[in-house]
């Protein structure tokens, strides 16, 4: 995997939505912070109070199975234990614990990632209402319009739904 920069769309794209959460993986997070996977997690564990659930979970067999299919990176098909996921308060978390220069700079670009991840769930919750306001505004008249607005709706509630997995059981 290359070096993952704040500006670059790859790092945005390494925030997954797992349990109804946008959470980053273990290995991405070491990666950014400039450390090992394998300190990272042993840093979470030395520190396990400051993690509560609602910062850090470990996946399961069968989330890890769907997510090794999704992605066709070889570091993350070659683990063996499931990794952990960090919600935005975690990542932050864990480069408190980690205390080193490169740890503090990443997390000032985690939180910028997660923000503008908020603010684009934002725009689609911002499209969605001013959909249902033209629907009030034509009301039975505009027939056709109403039409196009079912339309664009199904479009987006396709994009937040989640997806089957690819492959065979």
């Amino acid at each position: 995997m290359k070096k993952l920069t704040p500006s670059s769309e790859e790092f945005l794209s390494q925030i997954y939505q797992i349990r109804g959460q946008r959470v980053m993986l273990d290995m991405v997070l070491a990666e950014v912070y400039g450390v090992t996977t394998k300190r990272l997690n042993q840093q979470v564990q030395r520190n396990i109070k400051r993690f509560p659930p609602e910062f850090m979970f470990q996946l399961t067999d069968e989330e890890f199975e769907d997510l090794r299919l999704q992605i066709a990176t070889t570091n993350f098909t070659m683990r063996r234990v499931p990794p952990y996921a960090f919600t935005e308060h975690g990542a932050i978390m864990a480069a408190s614990v980690l205390n080193t220069d490169a740890a503090v700079q990443a997390s000032i670009y985690v939180v910028k990632a997660f923000v503008q991840m908020r603010n684009v769930i934002g725009i689609y919750k911002e499209l969605e209402q001013r959909l249902t306001d033209l629907e009030v505004q034509f009301g039975e008249q505009g027939a056709q319009i109403q039409q196009i607005l079912q339309v664009i709706r199904q479009f987006v509630q396709k994009e937040n739904e989640p997806r089957k997995p690819i492959g065979f059981k």
